[in-house]
Order: structure tokens, then C-alpha cells, then sequence
């Protein structure tokens, strides 16, 4: 069974689910479907052309799916699409996509904490955490479990790996590869994120192979045309390997 405060305003245009509560002073617009069990808070904005899926919790203050902060956005029909079991904490804003990709897409499983700005045309990967004020540009990616400390603000177009770990007031201006741990000003390489690693159960021989991957990447006086032939000649196929490489060859700005 669904509740609606009375002083929230729903568009008679809507999809919504079982058992969703809308809190007092809530607004929602036409064209916006809500899965099931998700709660939204008191003077939350969910703006037309946004899809939320189940079990989510949007907290007070939040507006999803206003128009992109971009100047070359003409009122074109474009998206924001949220995932499951998402927990989208105070004043955050989660802006549509643009002609570029006309959506913007939260994965399932994230955290985004207070006052987070998620741009247009980004994408969110599952398990993804972006603490207090993290700030995404437009066309960010941010991989599969990685987390953005606090405060951090990610330039557009930048790419952040699966399972990456980027420290508090810090800034991306480059792509941090994946498994890493990244910190300091300018931004650079601290290692593997190992507490991580190991919290998601991947073995010591997983992790050392991964370590040795990053020796030849930052810890030699190899290019990175060299550290990727390296790394190729010197170190199992695996997984993570393969994902390494992918990332170095996918990366249009350079990595950090």
C-alpha cells in the first residue's frame, strides 16, 4: 500500500509501484515511474523523464532529473535513470542526460551521500560510493565499487576504475585506473587499495599480481606504451590484468 503525505504533488502521468512513500512537500513530475519500496523523503523534486527502480531511499532536499547544467542543451527529451537498492542522502542533485547520450544512469547498490552533484551524461557502475560533496562533471564514469572521498570533484569526461579508492578533497583531472588507491595534490598513485581488495575477498596472489601490474605502470621508468607491453610479457593473463589493459587503452584524457 502506497502513502502520500497529503502536501505532496504527484503528476497524474506517473508509474508508480507497491508500497512507495512520498513525503510531505514532495513533488513529483509527469513521465517519472518509481519501483516498489522506495521512500522518498520530505521536499524531495523528481523532475519529468526520471525512472527509479525498487527498494530505493532518497533523502530531503534531493532533486533528480532537472535539466543538464550545459549550455549546448536545447530542451531535447533526455534521461536520468536510477537503479535498485539506492540510497541518495540529502541535497543531492542528479541532473538528465544530453543529446551526447541522452541519459545519465545510476548503477544499483550506491551510496551517494550528502550534497553530491552527479552531470549529465555520467555514469554510476553498481556498489559505487561518493562521499560528503563529491562533484561529477559532465561525462564522468565511475567503475564498479569504487569510492570518491569527500569533498572530491571529478573533471568531465574523466574515468575512475572498478574498485578504485580516491582519498577526501582531492582532484581528478586524469583517469584513475582500476584497484588503486589514489591521494595527494596533484592527484597520483598510493598503491593498491588492498583494505578493499581484501574486504571483496580477492586472494593475496590476485592482489600481488595486481601490485606488480602498477610496478611496471608507476613504479619503473617505462612509458606506458612500454609498461603495457611489460605487462603483457611478464604477468599472467588474468582477469584483472585484462581490465588493467583495457583501462590503459581506453583512456582518452591519461591516467593520473
Amino acid at each position: 500500500m502506497n502513502k502520500f503525505h497529503k502536501t505532496a504533488i504527484i503528476n497524474k502521468n506517473t508509474e508508480i509501484g507497491d508500497n512507495v512513500v512520498v513525503g510531505p512537500f514532495s513533488i513529483v513530475d509527469e513521465n517519472v515511474s518509481i519501483g516498489d519500496n522506495t521512500i522518498i523523503h520530505p521536499y524531495v523534486h523528481i523532475k519529468s523523464d526520471t525512472k527509479i527502480g525498487k527498494n530505493n531511499k532518497i533523502f530531503q532536499g534531493s532533486v533528480l532529473g532537472e535539466v543538464p547544467q550545459d549550455l549546448k542543451y536545447d530542451s531535447e527529451k533526455t534521461y536520468l535513470e536510477i537503479g535498485n537498492n539506492n540510497t541518495i542522502r540529502e541535497n543531492c542533485t542528479l541532473n538528465k542526460g544530453t543529446s551526447h547520450s541522452n541519459r545519465t544512469i545510476i548503477g544499483n547498490d550506491c551510496l551517494l551521500m550528502a550534497y553530491v552533484h552527479v552531470a549529465h551524461d555520467c555514469i554510476v557502475k553498481d556498489k559505487v560510493i561518493l562521499a560528503n560533496g563529491v562533484q561529477l562533471g559532465g561525462h564522468v564514469e565511475i567503475g564498479y565499487h569504487a569510492t570518491v572521498g569527500g569533498m572530491s570533484p571529478v573533471h568531465q569526461f574523466c574515468k575512475v576504475g572498478d574498485h578504485a579508492f580516491i582519498g577526501g578533497r582531492r582532484i581528478a583531472l586524469k583517469d584513475v585506473p582500476p584497484y588503486i588507491l589514489a591521494t595527494g595534490e596533484p592527484l597520483q598513485y598510493a598503491g593498491i587499495n588492498s583494505v578493499g581488495l581484501r574486504r571483496r575477498n580477492f586472494s593475496l596472489d590476485v592482489r600481488n599480481n595486481i601490485k606488480k601490474a602498477y610496478r611496471f605502470i608507476y613504479r619503473s621508468k617505462l612509458n606506458i606504451s612500454q609498461a603495457i607491453v611489460a605487462i603483457k610479457d611478464n604477468l599472467e593473463s588474468t582477469d584483472e590484468i585484462k581490465k588493467i589493459l583495457t583501462f590503459l587503452n581506453d583512456s582518452d584524457r591519461g591516467i593520473i
